[in-house]
């Protein structure tokens, strides 16, 4: 048995090998932690001399240490230690590892910087610009309208909303179509509205300039989630160069959720504070490519602001190229989209109701059209259009496209699975309508 002297002696020798343990485990740190940071002014001195603590605290202590050592050594994590990034591990200089983007540096690939907004908003500025358009009623000036575009090629074409320089009232071109436009950098031009759409709401005006000039690259809708980071750019209450951020909401709200009358239109949701002057002016992406044309806001509300997406504007642009105007078939018939829910719920009103999974109901057939001539009826579903199965309206918009006077054949769907066979012409739509 021990006498009590050897078992203090015997706690005094283990004290003393866990002390050199510690101050060698210590001393290690000191050194991970200031190899780890060249730039901080602890020194490894500093770090051997910390006070250790006394009495039975000290055996917490160590284990305490030890199982944080065991933690930094294995995992590498020096976050607590400090607030830089840790350079890249040396003989790894080919690999970039992902860091924040603060002071310069890429961002991760998917990863939004502290500076990814603004990079965004610095590429996409300089072509967005002020328009002013004069107004006035029988030949007196009334005013003037302001909002907002951007220049989309180097030649100074612009894209913009046609009620920025359409007089809606009238359905005319105001000011005969000259456009005082102001860029960002404080250059001014006079501008020529070349082509207005009055149901997409879009229109290019175009300026001449003896010097490139600044301009954005359009990007794609399709690809929108809800929930992506974007940018709106404009001039805002005459506030020339604002900026605001916020995320997509829907990626296609449609015309009839917000009372809209009239054909069928989709328009990106966001939460982008909006303002009148903003009309017209872009929203962004991360990336820095133009993904809507800002158009309206709701007034009674906050965070309710809507664009029309980038690809439907791409195609506006590619008619007004092609024909000077859009060029829209018109059949007459009112169309809703099925799903598997709706048709449950139609042929529990209904148990004549067809039996289908999916397809495109008519529930309207406007007198006179050319939906009426052909045969289609109301309560018919459309599962053919052009020898092609479809399943959305979209599907029937994109294989029209600009077939004026083309015969169509359709398939559709009636009570009791009944199937006829129908051909239909479409007419150009009034722009009007």
């Amino acid at each position: 048995m021990y006498s009590i002297w050897q078992r203090k002696a015997c706690f005094s020798s283990s004290r003393s090998s866990l002390i050199r343990i510690i101050a060698i485990g210590t001393a290690g740190s000191g050194l991970l932690y200031w190899n780890a940071n060249p730039d901080s002014s602890l020194s490894s001195s500093s770090v051997l001399n910390l006070s250790l603590p006394h009495s039975l605290d000290f055996i917490t202590w160590i284990v305490s240490f030890v199982i944080y050592e065991s933690y930094v050594l294995h995992t590498g994590n020096f976050s607590l230690f400090s607030s830089r990034v840790s350079p890249n591990p040396v003989g790894d200089v080919t690999k970039e590892a992902p860091v924040a983007a603060g002071d310069g540096a890429k961002p991760c690939c998917g990863c939004l910087g502290r500076d990814s907004i603004a990079n965004a908003a610095a590429r996409v500025g300089p072509a967005v610009v002020n328009l002013t358009v004069p107004q006035g009623f029988y030949g007196l000036a009334t005013g003037r309208s302001m909002g907002s575009g951007t220049i989309i090629d180097a030649d100074g074409t612009i894209l913009t909303c046609a009620h920025v320089v359409v007089d809606f009232q009238g359905r005319r071109i105001t000011s005969k179509g000259k456009v005082d436009v102001t860029l960002q950098d404080g250059r001014s031009f006079e501008g020529t509205v070349l082509n207005a759409d009055l149901h997409s709401d879009i229109a290019i005006v175009k300026i001449n300039s003896k010097t490139p000039l600044p301009h954005a690259k359009l990007g794609t809708s399709s690809k929108l989630r809800p929930g992506d980071w974007v940018i709106a750019l404009g001039c805002p209450l005459s506030l020339q160069n604002t900026i605001t951020a916020g995320i997509v909401s829907c990626v296609d709200r449609k015309s009839s959720d917000l009372g809209l009358g009239g054909m069928r239109r989709e328009y990106l949701q966001t939460d982008c504070a909006i303002n009148a002057g903003n009309s017209g002016g872009p929203l962004v992406n991360i990336d820095g490519e133009i993904v809507g044309v800002n158009i309206m806001k709701v007034a009674a509300a906050d965070g309710l602001s809507f664009a029309v997406p980038i690809d439907s504007v791409s195609t506006i642009i590619q008619h007004f190229k092609k024909s000077g105007r859009v060029v829209r078939p018109w059949l007459g018939l009112k169309m809703l989209d099925l799903n598997e829910m709706i048709v449950l719920q139609l042929k529990e009103r209904d148990p004549k109701f067809p039996n289908v999974e999916k397809g495109i109901l008519v529930p309207m057939v406007t007198p006179g059209s050319p939906a009426d001539h052909a045969g289609f009826r109301p309560g018919d579903v459309v599962v053919e259009f052009d020898g092609k199965p479809v399943e959305s309206i979209k599907e029937i918009i994109a294989i029209m496209d600009d077939r004026i006077g083309k015969p169509l054949k359709v398939v559709v769907k009636r009570a009791n699975d009944e199937v006829v066979k129908l051909t239909v012409i479409p007419e150009e739509a009034n722009p009007e309508m």
